[in-house]
């Protein structure tokens, strides 16, 4: 089990981001508005003007905090053993962050 899921809120130099996309065989995630990078696109049937496209980057999992829904901080996760499943705990307010 990983610190962070899809759809979570994480902070990363300052800068918070909901979770779009999560590549597993390189543990790098896609956060959203977070590491921009600019790729230029020639014209298609698609973008008929081309130009300048801004998407985001992944950056590397162990570069981003969860932020805890409880006390709204950038903290460090454990995961525990409860009733036959793993979940995980926030270590700054000792809450359960999953469901």
């Amino acid at each position: 089990m990983r610190h962070v899921k899809k759809g979570d809120l994480v902070n990363h130099r300052g800068k918070e981001g909901k979770i779009l996309k999560i590549l597993t065989e390189k543990d790098r995630i896609i956060v959203e508005k977070v590491n921009l990078v600019k790729k230029h696109s020639r014209p298609s049937k698609k973008n008929q003007a081309g130009g300048i496209v801004e998407k985001e980057g992944s950056i590397h999992m162990s570069n981003v905090k969860l932020i805890c829904p409880r006390c709204s901080k950038p903290s460090r996760t454990s995961i525990i053993e409860m009733d036959d499943k793993r979940v995980r705990k926030c270590k700054e307010c000792n809450e359960i962050v999953d469901k």
